[in-house]
C-alpha cells in the first residue's frame, strides 16, 4: 500500500508540474529564468513556512544542516541551475530526453544506497519507458553538443535531490522539505541571474502566472517529496513519466498542438510500463 500511496502522488506531482511549467513558461517570455526561480522560491518559501506554523512547528528543521540534507541542497541547486542552463544553450527537446534519464539513475542509486532489489523485468519496463520518452521528443542526430553536459548534470542533480529526500530524517516534515527546497530555488536564481543579469519589474500578467505556479508548485513539490518517502523508489520512480502525458494533454487544450502518432504511441507505452512496474511490486 505505501507503493500504491507513493505511485499516485507520484503522478499528482508530475501533474502539478505540468501546470507549473505552462505558468513559468508565460511568465519567461518577458522576465528572465534567474528572476522567476527567485521571485517563485521565495514565494515557495513563504507558503511552507505558513504550512509549517500550521502543523505547529517551525519552518528550520535541525536536521538541515546534517549530510543527507547537505547534499540534498546542493543537488538540488545544481539540478535547476544546469537544466536551465541546458535549455538556454542546447535544443529544449534535446535537453529534455536527457531529463528523463532520471528515473534510470534514481533506481541505480536505489540499489547502491538502499539495498533495494530491481529484477530484469523492471529493467526492462523502465527501459521501455525510457523509450517511449524517446519516441515523443525525438532527440535530433545532428552530433554530440558540448553543452549537453548541462542537462546530464541537471539529471544528476535531481536523482541526487530525490535519493536524498529518502535519507531525510523520520521527523522531518513535507513543509519543512518544501521550505528547504524552495530556498535552494533562490539560490539556483540568484546564480542563474548573476550569470544573465537583466532583471525588469513584472507586470502584472507575470505576477499572475508567478503566483499561480507559486501555489501549484508547492502542491507539487509536497507530493513528489511524499512519494519519495514512501514504498519503493525502483517502482514510483517510472511514474514520472507521467509529467509528459499531462504536458501533452495541456498542449493540445492550452496551445492547440496536435500530437501525432509517435506521441500517441509513446505515452502509452510510457504509462504501460509504469503500471507493469507497480504491478510488479504488488506481487513480489
Amino acid at each position: 500500500m505505501d507503493t500504491l500511496r507513493g505511485s499516485l502522488l507520484m503522478v499528482l506531482a508530475m501533474s502539478a508540474f505540468a501546470l507549473e511549467d505552462m505558468f513559468i513558461k508565460s511568465a519567461a517570455a518577458s522576465l528572465p529564468v534567474g528572476q522567476i526561480l527567485i521571485l517563485f522560491g521565495l514565494g515557495g518559501m513563504a507558503i511552507f513556512a505558513a504550512m509549517a506554523r500550521a502543523q505547529d512547528h517551525a519552518a528550520w528543521h535541525p536536521g538541515f544542516g546534517t549530510r543527507p540534507m547537505l547534499w540534498r541542497s546542493l543537488a538540488e541547486v545544481v539540478g535547476r541551475l544546469c537544466f536551465t542552463l541546458a535549455i538556454a544553450l542546447t535544443p529544449l527537446s534535446s535537453a529534455s530526453a536527457i531529463l528523463q534519464a532520471t528515473p534510470l539513475v534514481v533506481a541505480a542509486g536505489a540499489v547502491v544506497f538502499f539495498g533495494e532489489t530491481v529484477g530484469w523485468r523492471r529493467w526492462l519496463a523502465i527501459g521501455l519507458g525510457f523509450a517511449g520518452v524517446l519516441l515523443i521528443l525525438r532527440p535530433g542526430l545532428s552530433g554530440f553538443e558540448p553543452a549537453s553536459l548541462f542537462a546530464v548534470l541537471g539529471t544528476l542533480g535531481f536523482a541526487g535531490r530525490d535519493l536524498a529526500t529518502r535519507a531525510a530524517p523520520g521527523d522531518m516534515s513535507n513543509s519543512q522539505l518544501g521550505f528547504l527546497g524552495f530556498a535552494m530555488l533562490v539560490a539556483a536564481g540568484v546564480i542563474a541571474l548573476g550569470w544573465t543579469g537583466g532583471a525588469v519589474w513584472p507586470a502584472p500578467r507575470n505576477w499572475l502566472d508567478i503566483a499561480a505556479a507559486t501555489v501549484i508548485g508547492v502542491v507539487a513539490y509536497n507530493a513528489l517529496s511524499g512519494a519519495m518517502r514512501a514504498g519503493e523508489i525502483a517502482v514510483i520512480a517510472p511514474f514520472r513519466y507521467t509529467r509528459l502525458v499531462f504536458a501533452m494533454v495541456l498542449g493540445v487544450l492550452v496551445f492547440g498542438e496536435r500530437p501525432d502518432t509517435l506521441t500517441v504511441i509513446g505515452s502509452t507505452i510510457i504509462v504501460a510500463s509504469g503500471v507493469f512496474t507497480l504491478l510488479r511490486s504488488r506481487k513480489a
